[in-house]
């Protein structure tokens, strides 16, 4: 560090045309052929420190600036946070990224930098341009080895498609022309997280990456939770929609302990008491239904259909029995819920009576697509679902993603994947947690799913309200502006090392940007996303204020369909 003042760097030349950046300029037919030329590139520094992740350069300010009017975009960006850098090793080229800046307090005019490795490239012979890239560092460089600035041309080759499966959604920045792609495959494999703050389009570019991956996959399998009846009005052409109106989710698909949360109101030990003889009541129950005649081991966790009049009747003799060891009260808790569930309206979607039918069959291939019939996307619509039940209802649709796809291991393979909405509301973290079924199954998901063909993927504006290890369970982390500092350090935590150099940039982006980092892509990459037509977005527009408040008229017809509405409990 002692010799900052002897660094000398060549001053910043254009890039050359097309037709001479390669070979030297021909000469007469007798004379002996040149040695081919190979295009060096833009010389901005050299290495001075090297660790085991990521290393220190030092780049001249004089050259960055004189950079800034180049016709590339690529170069203009050299040297700047989140931006790329190579080094030549040997026959490759290693790309790293400028993950902080400083100025070097002993010599004006020199930025000392961090960098993050992110891959190598095998180096063309006579252009000197990257192909063939793959993550990973063979062979570092040494101190002193010269940093170039990275091209549009060399990006080109770092994101192009290697064969495998994948959809653009956008364009990398700073570019106009380099499409930023995610691989399906791999995002999907190790699940995935879509972050982002309220107002910067996190909804709009859920549609997107998912129309894309329906377009590409007409006969896939998806489930998506929508908690806010937003996603209906982006699916209508190309999924099922769901909500409690045709949803018919059937009660007795639920294990015992989604009983336990919907017939159980007591706390302390009263509630084991509950539970305890809930259970023994509920075997009962299933025991009686025809649809047990054939299970050879039958629990209280068995999908099989049964009465609720029968469980109500088996708690009602259970009651009267003399040699009952505890008074009645915990008998008339039970009953009383249960009566009360069976008589609301609001609850018919899931606890009418037309639900007794073994429509099991039904009811898992309509919800999982199986088959899809060319509308691979289930939304299931919970806005209208009474909030109390909202946690089970969205428990038994993730658990029965997960049951079927550990029962179906031996048939041929259908992987579903499961996108749950405002997942801080489900998977909170131990701060504001109590015990809760869907918090558990979904936490299971995101640690086994992968094992039997299950996707995860997370849509959140809170990423910091997450359980903790559930989105480092995430393979592929989907950024967009992050606005509190506390969601900022939980995603930097969560992020590979390579894309940290972007964390600084999270809270500068721009609505409908999006920073990629993980599985699902080469490297980490900044895209600007594509505008996604009209009739395919989401119903999550912000009200213009500005312009709602200056209509009037009819509000005393407004007024009366909502209390219509409202009443009936009804949309």
């Amino acid at each position: 560090m002692s010799d900052m003042g002897s660094h000398n760097f060549p001053a910043a030349r254009p890039l050359p045309q097309a037709d001479e950046e390669d070979v030297a300029p021909a000469v007469a037919t007798h004379a002996p052929s040149p040695t081919p030329k190979r295009s060096e590139g833009h010389k901005i520094g050299e290495v001075i420190e090297i660790a085991g992740s990521g290393s220190r350069i030092v780049m001249d300010a004089a050259v960055l600036t004189s950079l800034g009017d180049h016709p590339d975009k690529t170069i203009t960006m050299a040297g700047q946070v989140g931006s790329q850098v190579k080094i030549r090793v040997g026959q490759t080229w290693l790309l790293a990224n400028i993950r902080t800046q400083k100025l070097y307090e002993g010599q004006s005019g020199l930025i000392i930098a961090e960098i993050d490795f992110l891959g190598e490239g095998d180096e063309e012979r006579l252009t000197g341009h990257i192909y063939n890239f793959r993550r990973g560092v063979t062979r570092y460089p040494v101190p002193g080895s010269i940093v170039y600035a990275v091209t549009t041309a060399d990006l080109k080759q770092v994101y192009a498609s290697d064969g495998r499966a994948n959809v653009e959604i956008g364009t990398v920045y700073p570019t106009d022309d380099i499409r930023g792609a995610l691989y399906v495959d791999s995002m999907l494999g190790k699940h995935f997280a879509l972050l982002g703050s309220t107002g910067t389009g996190k909804s709009t570019s859920a549609a997107l990456i998912l129309h894309k991956i329906c377009d590409i996959a007409p006969e896939g399998h998806i489930l998506m939770i929508d908690p806010h009846g937003e996603y209906s009005a982006a699916f209508k052409t190309n999924g099922r929609l769901f909500d409690v109106n045709n949803l018919n989710l059937p009660y007795w698909l639920m294990n015992f302990r989604e009983h336990c949360e919907v017939f159980v109101q007591s706390t302390g030990d009263a509630k084991q008491m509950d539970c305890d003889i809930l259970a023994k009541c509920l075997l009962a129950a299933k025991a009686k239904s025809q649809a047990a005649q054939g299970v050879a081991k039958l629990t209280v966790d068995s999908p099989v259909p049964y009465l609720l009049s029968d469980l109500t009747n088996i708690i009602q003799n259970e009651m009267g029995k003399l040699d009952k060891s505890t008074n009645t009260a915990p008998f008339m808790r039970l009953k009383t819920k249960i009566d009360e569930i069976k008589a609301d309206p609001r609850y018919s979607f899931m606890f009418s009576g037309m639900l007794v039918g073994d429509t099991m069959a039904d009811f898992l291939s309509k919800i999982f697509r199986l088959p899809a019939d060319g509308k691979p996307i289930s939304i299931i619509d919970v806005s209208a679902v009474p909030s109390e039940i909202t946690p089970t209802v969205v428990a038994v649709l993730s658990r029965l993603v997960f049951d079927y796809s550990i029962w179906a291991k031996n048939e041929p393979q259908r992987p579903i994947l499961l996108v749950c909405e405002e997942a801080h509301r489900y998977i909170p973290n131990d701060d504001i947690a109590g015990e809760s079924s869907v918090r558990d199954i979904l936490s299971r998901i995101a640690k086994e799913g992968r094992k039997y063909g299950v996707s995860l993927g997370l849509i959140t504006q809170r990423p910091s309200d997450l359980a903790e290890g559930v989105l480092s369970q995430c393979g592929t982390i989907l950024s967009m502006r992050l606005n509190n500092d506390r969601d900022q350090a939980f995603v930097k935590a969560a992020m590979p090392e390579g894309a940290r150099g972007f964390l600084d940039s999270i809270p500068a982006l721009r609505n409908r940007e999006i920073i990629c980092c993980g599985e699902g892509v080469a490297i980490p990459i900044r895209v600007s996303l594509d505008t996604l037509a009209e009739e395919k977005r989401p119903a999550s527009e912000d009200p213009l204020f500005s312009e709602l408040w200056r209509d009037q008229g009819g509000e005393d017809e407004i007024i009366q369909r909502v209390i219509k509405r409202w009443r009936s409990q009804g949309r």
